[in-house]
């Protein structure tokens, strides 16, 4: 390939003399690039504004088995990938930086992944493996994003008893650590590369990081010890709307402010009471109608509800 053209052609390969050919493929909403060796195809490209791609098992006889490097580097409107059952490998960075990524699915299988496949990834939510749960998917996900553990991206042991017990193990070595580790390195690279150099706020995103990490675990109870589960339950709760940091509200209220999943989370910990209810209430003022009318009828059924007994005179 010269130049960037994609021709139809053959030649002889250095190795074993081993027949490669260079085409392109036209998918819906755009177009694939590949090599054939022999009976093996290699994704190298794609090329389009689709934002859902569905790579073929099959092209021209042959079968699909590797995604190159760099294959979807930072394809801005692409945010669902299906790619097929005969896939084994993923090359390094082959993902990176599509910043609108939300969901890649797998079939379950022997895939090599290769070094910061999904770097950059902000909005990934899912890692889907179709023979497997949906909170795997998204416990995997977040391996490779919030928790940046890219070891345990592994699609045959992900929801196994060892492989949570290594993701839990991870989070909470996040969640013990101090929120101003790394700091001192931020600031000598100086707020140009990293942001800013301001420490609460540094703080506060580290603390931010924790809530996400608890409060997708908790979301994905799979595999989960009550330990763990109570640890977790205790941080976020620390972290709620009237403590001396808020992170566990305000990203809630700033990252999931529509999802009743987060905030029936928040009502099951324990973490709206009477105290801080109405400050919550204000801080969503006219936005999420539906979250303040659940928030609403959670005070009603809940917060005011007093125990028959205790409504008694019971002094003699």
């Amino acid at each position: 390939m010269e130049n960037g053209k994609m021709e139809n052609r053959g030649y002889e390969g250095t190795q074993r003399s081993r027949k490669i050919e260079e085409a392109e493929i036209a998918i819906e909403g755009g177009s694939l690039r590949y090599i054939k060796r022999e009976q093996d195809i290699t994704i190298t490209a794609f090329s389009g504004l689709a934002s859902e791609v569905a790579v073929p098992g099959e092209i021209a006889g042959g079968r699909v088995v590797s995604i190159a490097k760099k294959a979807f580097l930072s394809k801005k409107n692409l945010r669902k990938v299906a790619l097929p059952d005969t896939l084994r490998e993923v090359g390094d960075w082959a993902f990176a930086y599509c910043d609108n990524l939300q969901q890649v699915e797998f079939y379950l299988g022997d895939v090599a992944f290769g070094k910061a496949v999904f770097l950059e990834c902000g909005r990934l939510q899912a890692l889907r493996i179709r023979e497997k749960e949906e909170a795997v998917a998204a416990l995997l996900a977040a391996a490779v994003t919030t928790a940046d553990a890219p070891y345990l991206l592994n699609l045959e042991e992900a929801g196994e008893r060892a492989w949570l017990a290594k993701w839990d193990a991870r989070m909470l070595a996040i969640l013990h650590s101090e929120d101003t580790e790394g700091y001192s390195k931020q600031v000598l690279c100086g707020e140009e590369d990293y942001g800013s150099t301001d420490l609460d706020a540094y703080t506060s995103g580290r603390r931010r990081v924790k809530v996400r990490l608890g409060m997708l675990r908790l979301l994905n109870d799979v595999g989960l010890e009550q330990s763990v589960r109570q640890e977790l339950r205790e941080y976020l709760c620390a972290h709620g709307k009237g403590c001396g940091s808020e992170e566990t509200w305000q990203v809630i209220l700033q990252e999931h402010g529509d999802e009743r999943a987060y905030f029936q989370l928040l009502t099951k910990l324990g973490c709206v009471t009477e105290e801080n209810f109405a400050d919550m209430l204000a801080d969503m003022g006219e936005e999420h109608p539906e979250m303040k009318a659940y928030m609403l009828r959670y005070q009603a059924e809940e917060l005011t509800r007093t125990d028959f007994f205790d409504s008694m005179d019971l002094d003699l």
